[in-house]
């Protein structure tokens, strides 16, 4: 017979970020929990795998057939921020950002098997012939693979009479430049703006 809480542990180290340790402490945490508590947990998971799809439009997760952002009619529907996963949508709500998203599902990575046609790159030309988007950011990581995405997104769309940005990077907020390495800083300096005196 199984040790449930040696079952748990297994099935949480599954989980990005998630080593033995950190699923040990998770398990008996929620072994100590109420009962409702550590069900209602459960019932989130499995809600969430049972009714959770990708949005029609913009390829977000929602529960109907276009996300809450897509059918908002006071969002700024000529504005696509395009990011690689549905997580990113998260972080620039946060920022107060108005216009909509178009989640690509990864970065081109030929070595990983992640070719243009395996992302959502296509259905955003689709969006983007409508001739209703007046701009695109693209705002994929600002690694080799993020890079290299945005390339072939800009490419791809520069044939439309659109606007396409790419976010700006270089040195976070209340970094000390001496721990900056020098790709960052080429960054922040290809990135400069004028100062308003």
């Amino acid at each position: 017979m199984s040790n449930p809480i040696e079952k748990l542990i297994e099935n949480l180290c599954k989980l990005p970020g998630i080593g033995r340790k950190t699923a040990q402490r998770l398990a008996f945490f929620i072994m100590s929990m109420p009962q409702q508590e550590a069900i209602d947990i459960a019932q989130a998971i499995i809600n969430l795998k049972k009714n959770a799809k990708y949005c029609s439009v913009c390829f977000n997760i929602t529960e109907q057939e276009k996300c809450n952002i897509c059918s908002n009619p006071e969002r700024d529907q000529s504005i696509i921020c395009v990011v690689e996963e549905p997580s990113n949508i998260v972080l620039f709500e946060k920022t107060g950002y108005k216009g909509t998203y178009h989640v690509l599902g990864g970065n081109i990575s030929p070595v990983d098997g992640l070719t243009p046609d395996k992302l959502k790159i296509k259905e955003l030309e689709e969006r983007v012939k409508t001739g209703q988007i007046k701009e695109v950011i693209i705002s994929t990581s600002p690694n080799t693979k993020g890079e290299l995405t945005a390339q072939w997104i800009a490419d791809m769309l520069k044939k439309y009479d659109i606007k396409i940005s790419r976010i700006a990077y270089g040195l976070p907020i209340g970094i000390d430049i001496e721990f900056a390495d020098e790709v960052t800083l080429s960054k922040a300096l290809e990135g400069r703006k004028p100062v308003n005196v």
